[in-house]
């Protein structure tokens, strides 16, 4: 199969129906993206697949094939403004405690503010419903928010 993972071409070799999560992590050794639950329900496993927050742990890989997928390391290596917008907030707001939840909030993140018209500031209650399906077990909720209301303003 081929991808298009952070803008490059990867082909690989795997089963279809392999969690897309693996592929990238086991076979092409991205392992930023965490697997956390394998059901969908916590977050951890979150990229982006044609720039809509996806969880990883139950998208089979074949559903990836022809479309354009982002991962934690794309979307924070500078190079993405909204990505280092997020990036730089999350730091300044000290959110990460143990820190094995913020690739996923990070990519949910940036959904968020890349899904909203330029300029126009997120809500607190558009905020908590885009990051909903991420669970942070150190509880960084309140931080989570103003980073992301944060990085909202600097792109504004």
């Amino acid at each position: 199969m081929k991808l298009v993972v952070n803008n490059r071409e990867v082909t690989i070799d795997a089963d279809p129906a392999m969690p897309l999560l693996w592929a990238l992590r086991d076979v092409i050794g991205l392992t930023g993206t965490k697997f956390g639950c394998g059901a969908a329900q916590c977050g951890a496993c979150t990229v982006h697949m044609d720039g809509e927050a996806i969880r990883s742990c139950i998208t089979p890989v074949s559903d990836a094939e022809g479309k354009k997928l982002t991962t934690i390391e794309a979307a924070t290596d500078g190079t993405d403004r909204v990505g280092a917008a997020v990036h730089a907030a999350w730091i300044k707001h000290d959110v990460a405690q143990c820190g094995y939840c913020q690739s996923g909030q990070i990519m949910s993140a940036i959904a968020l503010l890349k899904s909203l018209p330029r300029g126009e500031q997120p809500t607190a209650d558009s905020i908590d419903a885009a990051m909903a399906g991420n669970i942070c077990r150190c509880g960084t909720y309140v931080r989570i928010r103003a980073a992301v209301a944060d990085a909202a303003r600097t792109l504004a």
